[in-house]
């Protein structure tokens, strides 16, 4: 029978169909993935002298077992395993946990090796093993699970490699293992599992990080360059027509945003489809370089579509786009949301004038993917906060037209490791200036007890006719507990400001028409103050705004407290944001500190990632962060970049296919070709 890596576990000696479904729960289905579930920790198993050893360091220690074992039991079910054990002239005190059979293994006078944790001031050793025999110095704890144990895992893996080794082909080119020092694959994937020294461990998990990233890049720039190769729409837009646009606008354009309207502007005049994502941190000036986008279009003759997260950022989208296109008669900007457009006949009208081209810009919520929304030639799309929407509405968008050109726009700034593997089949723009005239917002933290200072410099700002948001916190996933606080931080500051001072209360139990009102009056100066849940969070833009008030801050995430903070500073005021929070935790002090220090987006995210961990900050099922076995794209950035620019100078080589060494590459990729067509 020929064998494969993608042979099943099952066809291994002893691995019958309990095992194999264990293995599959860990996500183990083939031999290949079974020689690549390495161990995520190694323990260092050679004995050591009492001497050498620190307080509450994990080692072996050997010694005569000096007392009979004993067993006692406390709480429910559980044991403890007590006896004495003379190591060299002294006596430790071993305890197991829970490990009460072991008693039967041990007699007085008999030599064991025991690992455990060193209590120096106790002279005790807490043991997590018993070692009865001769075994190897270093050991990989495998993750493992109630259905199978670890010790089961290293088994299998020792006779999958046995069994597969010689099957085994480098994917990594000759050339660059030279280069950086890395291991071919057998000798690699051998000293994973099996290493003899930790230093050989320590190399062989450097490789295999290596390779993981380098397998990753290859796949997510293939498909990048297959994307770019696909015939995309060549939008010849107006150039004369964009310049008398751009003149027209009442301030003049930042130079980063001039840089981003040209990279866009050659994206859409190319046949080369556009896949882009605009990074632009908070008030950057992103709806202006989408406004152009989508004037560009226009001009060519395409429809553009815009679709946002929200209802209340939609409809602020579609106000801003309405009044920047008042006097050009050519665009026909519309409003789509589910509830926006109540009336069925006035919703068919809307449709009916989409699908004949007379709506030429669509902003709207996710109604804009709907089977019954049809475009007659839909060129650009746009989507604003893009880790917002599932793949599925974003594919379903680009349905509705023939391969039109996409831009994302997103105001969480996305440090470089994470656009990297996020986001890495995009080309990426960045607005990195602020407009013109904007201040920085003064950030300060102040403790509860301070708050009456907090209620002091709302009322002297709002002496002077700016209004401020005071943002409930969010207590629990549940929009009731949200609209309970809301509602008592509302009464409590009715109660202090009125009635010289108009309070409103905003939260995301509201219909849309209630919030639309909310939102009209401050914008209008009829509410000073606005309490509200995080339903402001994104978008909301009211210049004369300049105090935000964020209660118990350190209940929210570094990248939602910047977002928060962006609501104020939209005008040519000073504004000011106050944390109200006690952190308990060195994480929530942190996360004070890092607002206080900077209002850079970037270093904001970037502080956010080294606290958190990237499936934190994104949220692996929003954003499609790649779930890596064993690399870090944060703690091992360095061979993530390596491996990114590596691949680019590989497959940039129009003859790397034809390259002796790249022949593990291709082999690679052709196994992977079913793979690839999932990621479009």
């Amino acid at each position: 029978m020929e064998r494969s890596l993608t042979d099943s576990p099952a066809v291994l000696k002893g691995v019958g169909p309990k095992k194999v479904t264990a293995l599959n729960k860990l996500g183990i289905n083939t031999i290949e993935e079974l020689l690549t579930y390495y161990p995520f920790r190694y323990e260092d198993l050679t004995v050591k002298k009492l001497a050498e050893v620190t307080d509450g360091e994990k080692i072996v220690l050997k010694g005569t077992v000096a007392t009979p074992p004993v067993v006692s039991h406390f709480g429910r079910a559980k044991n403890r395993l007590n006896f004495s054990l003379l190591v060299e002239h002294d006596l430790l005190r071993v305890t197991f946990f829970n490990q009460g059979y072991l008693a039967k293994k041990l007699s007085v006078g008999q030599e064991v090796a025991i690992y455990g944790k060193y209590d120096q001031r106790r002279q005790s050793l807490t043991a997590m093993k018993l070692i009865l025999q001769e075994q190897e110095d270093f050991a990989g704890v495998y993750r493992a699970s109630k259905e199978i144990t670890a010790k089961t895992i290293k088994e299998i893996v020792a006779q999958a490699y046995e069994n597969y080794q010689d099957l085994l082909f480098d994917i990594v080119p000759v050339s660059l293992r030279e280069r950086f020092k890395l291991e071919e694959r057998k000798v690699m994937i051998h000293n994973m599992h099996f290493p003899e020294t930790l230093n050989q461990g320590k190399l062989a998990r450097r490789s295999a990080i290596f390779e993981e990233f380098f397998k990753f890049q290859l796949k997510i720039q293939l498909l990048k360059k297959r994307q770019k190769k696909g015939q995309g729409l060549v939008i010849a837009y107006d150039n004369q027509k964009l310049k008398e646009f751009i003149q027209h606008l009442p301030f003049e354009l930042t130079g980063a945003q001039k840089r981003v309207v040209n990279e866009i502007c050659h994206d859409l005049h190319s046949d080369v489809h556009m896949n882009r994502l605009l990074q632009g941190d908070v008030g950057s000036g992103k709806t202006i370089v989408a406004a152009l986008a989508m004037y560009a279009a226009v001009t060519a003759g395409f429809q553009t579509v815009l679709m946002a997260p929200t209802e209340i950022l939609a409809q602020q989208h579609a106000q801003k786009l309405a009044e920047l296109f008042e006097n050009f008669s050519e665009v026909n900007v519309a409003l789509l949301t589910s509830s926006t457009n109540r009336s069925q006949k006035a919703k068919a009208t809307l449709l009916e004038h989409l699908k004949a081209g007379e709506i030429n810009v669509l902003i709207g919520t996710h109604a804009v993917i709907q089977d019954n929304v049809a475009f007659k030639n839909l060129g650009l799309i746009i989507t604003d906060e893009q880790h917002r929407f599932g793949v599925g509405q974003r594919k379903a968008l680009r349905n509705k037209g023939e391969n039109p050109d996409t831009l994302a726009m997103t105001a969480t700034p996305i440090p470089r490791t994470l656009a990297i593997t996020t986001y890495g089949e995009m080309d990426v723009s960045i607005i990195d200036e602020l407009p013109r005239g904007r201040q920085k917002i003064k950030t300060s933290w102040l403790k509860k007890k301070q708050f009456k200072q907090a209620l002091d410099f709302i009322a002297k700002q709002l002496k002077d006719g700016s209004q401020a948001y005071v943002i409930s916190p969010l207590i629990a996933e549940s929009e009731a507990l949200d609209l309970q606080n809301a509602t008592e931080i509302y009464e409590q500051l009715t109660e202090h400001f009125g009635p010289t001072y108009q309070v409103g209360l905003l939260h995301g139990q509201m219909k849309a028409e209630q919030k639309d009102e909310i939102m009209a009056a401050f914008k209008a100066k009829k509410i000073d103050l606005l309490v509200s849940t995080t339903v402001i969070e994104v978008g909301v833009d009211v210049p004369n705004a300049t105090v935000m008030v964020i209660l118990d801050a350190d209940r929210f995430g570094l990248a939602q407290l910047h977002q928060l903070r962006g609501r104020v500073g939209r005008g040519n005021k000073q504004s000011y944001c106050l944390l109200v929070a006690d952190p308990k935790s060195e994480y929530g002090i942190k996360r004070m500190q890092t607002m206080v220090e900077t209002t850079d987006g970037f270093v904001i995210a970037q502080k956010d990632l080294e606290l958190r961990g990237p499936g934190d900050v994104l949220g692996k099922k929003q954003s499609g962060l790649p779930d890596f076995k064993i690399g870090d794209p944060v703690s091992d950035f360095n061979i993530l970049q390596a491996a990114q620019v590596e691949v680019a100078r590989i497959l940039n080589d129009p003859d790397f296919s034809q390259k002796q060494e790249n022949a593990g590459i291709m082999r690679y990729l052709n196994q992977e070709t079913t793979n690839l067509a999932s990621l479009d």
